[in-house]
């Protein structure tokens, strides 16, 4: 990702007169241009890890080598690293709400053409009810459900990836007593509550 690309692309969101689909379309790029950038990072700082690896095998000669190692990757860009993230967060924060209301905009049909969902996956989504762009995008992942997706944690398409990001800072952010108890009694972790039961007139 370079800056200029984020730049050009911003400037050409920012013409009057763009249509709803052609926001999309350009937030659609940024993200992707934001989420190569970090994938890059993330690779390089797994190389360098790799390398303090590869060290110990020669432990205990090698032992300070590979704690300068690791401690470089983990500060490999990270000042580029962090922006990018908040960036993409600041997207996918706008994604969730959907403050532009461009989903009402461009139309269901014509955002599932512009996200690349499958037509058997809008038919679901359309039935489930989840025509919002948080729902295609987010809660259903649909975004590019016409190509083979990843199934690994956090990946997606890039404005999956940008409300991933955005979740990912709120739950960081929000204060604890905020937040639910996922292992309150309910809960997805807790015990499961007793069934409600109820006497049945004749």
């Amino acid at each position: 990702m370079t800056p200029s690309l984020i730049t050009r692309l911003c400037d050409i969101a920012l013409k009057p007169g763009n249509s709803a689909a052609t926001r999309l379309i350009i937030t659609r790029r940024i993200c992707r241009a934001i989420a190569e950038h970090l994938d890059a990072i993330r690779c390089e700082r797994r190389a360098l890890r790799r390398q303090a690896g590869k060290l110990k095998a020669f432990l205990p000669f090698t032992r300070q080598a590979i704690a300068e190692l690791e401690e470089q990757a983990s500060e490999h860009q990270e000042a580029a690293r962090s922006g990018a993230q908040s960036a993409l967060a600041g997207f996918g924060q706008s994604l969730m709400f959907d403050r532009e209301g461009l989903a009402q905009a461009v139309g269901f049909d014509l955002m599932c053409d512009l996200l690349g969902v499958n037509p058997v996956h809008r038919q679901q989504a359309s039935a489930n009810g989840d025509t919002s762009l948080r729902g295609v995008v987010y809660l259903s992942q649909l975004e590019d459900s016409a190509a083979r997706k990843s199934d690994g944690w956090g990946a997606g398409g890039p404005l999956y990836r940008a409300c991933h990001a955005a979740m990912i800072q709120f739950i960081k952010e929000c204060p604890e007593h905020l937040l639910p108890d996922p292992f309150a009694p309910g809960a997805p972790f807790g015990p499961k509550l007793p069934p409600s039961l109820s006497i049945v007139g004749k």
